[in-house]
């Protein structure tokens, strides 16, 4: 990756950054100087993980703020809670995967994971472009799924209630994410604004794989030696943070771009891929962006 300025003067909001591949991405900005906040549901794992953080980073510049996308109507206060005049970034990171066969709403009526990992990312960012807006040069980074490479896009059951099974839906929840990066950015640049929007996966991450950073992570004995096999072809969370990472710090990356693991999509250095076919249809975007603005309520109104 090309040297990047320093970021000691930028804010970058981390969704779901307590755990997981967030906590690795907050993890690695706040190496950068950056100002990084962790949005979470839960301000005892944010704790934890900011705890985290400062043993691996002294002097890290970590803070939190409450984030709950399963709510819809407490996401218009957050933008006010990070107490800033400007963002330089945010990672749409956090997502739901449930199990078991009963299919489950939010409180605002919608299937859970369609309705917290897109519908949730769909109206912070309305709430966000803003301070979005006010940074010379904002990024919104949305973190897709390599699960969602071989699923379609059903525009008349978004909502997962003819066709119901947790993987399924949580896939299409993040096929929708990055449909939703993808054509934010296509309008963004039709209104000439300074913020860019790309679209990143982290292959195929393992906790096997993923390095103990308690009290976030600890890996259990045995992990490793169970996991010798998996890592030919598969990393883990730490190592899937690294696209994301790079989208919010090389200026050399553009709008409208995706960013996966180099070997095969599953593991490995970052790199531009391809865009995947479905994720070409435009038409489908568009549909997708006039039916979530609906069913959220709100849509980023893009400045130009």
């Amino acid at each position: 990756m090309p040297q990047t300025p320093s970021a000691a003067d930028r804010v970058y909001l981390v969704t779901g950054g307590n755990a997981g591949i967030g906590y690795f991405t907050a993890e690695a900005l706040t190496v950068t100087g950056a100002t990084v906040v962790l949005g979470s549901r839960s301000a005892e794992r944010a704790e934890a993980a900011m705890h985290a953080i400062r043993a691996r980073v002294p002097g890290a510049r970590v803070r939190s703020v409450r984030l709950d996308l399963a709510n819809l109507g407490s996401l218009q206060g957050v933008a006010e809670s990070l107490q800033v005049e400007r963002l330089d970034a945010v990672v749409h990171n956090a997502g739901v995967l449930l199990e078991g066969l009963e299919r489950r709403e939010t409180r605002d009526g919608h299937e859970v994971h369609f309705g917290t990992n897109h519908l949730g990312h769909f109206a912070l960012t309305h709430w966000l472009l803003p301070l979005l807006e006010a940074a010379p040069s904002a990024r919104v980074v949305t973190v897709g799924s390599f699960a969602a490479k071989s699923e379609r896009l059903n525009l008349d059951d978004l909502q997962s209630q003819a066709d119901y099974r947790a993987k399924d839906a949580y896939s299409r929840s993040k096929l929708a994410q990055m449909y939703f990066g993808l054509e934010l950015d296509r309008r963004l640049s039709a209104a000439g604004s300074t913020v860019s929007s790309v679209v990143v996966h982290p292959g195929g991450a393992l906790d096997s794989l993923t390095p103990s950073r308690p009290p976030v992570h600890v890996r259990k004995a045995g992990a490793t030696l169970r996991g010798v096999a998996a890592a030919l072809v598969l990393q883990g969370k730490h190592a899937g943070a690294r696209p994301a990472v790079r989208a919010v710090l090389d200026p050399t990356i553009g709008g409208g771009e995706l960013w996966g693991p180099r070997v095969f999509g599953l593991r490995g250095r970052p790199h531009r891929e391809r865009l995947w076919d479905q994720l070409g249809d435009v038409e489908t975007a568009r549909r997708l962006w006039e039916a979530s603005a609906e069913l959220a309520g709100v849509a980023p109104a893009v400045a130009g």
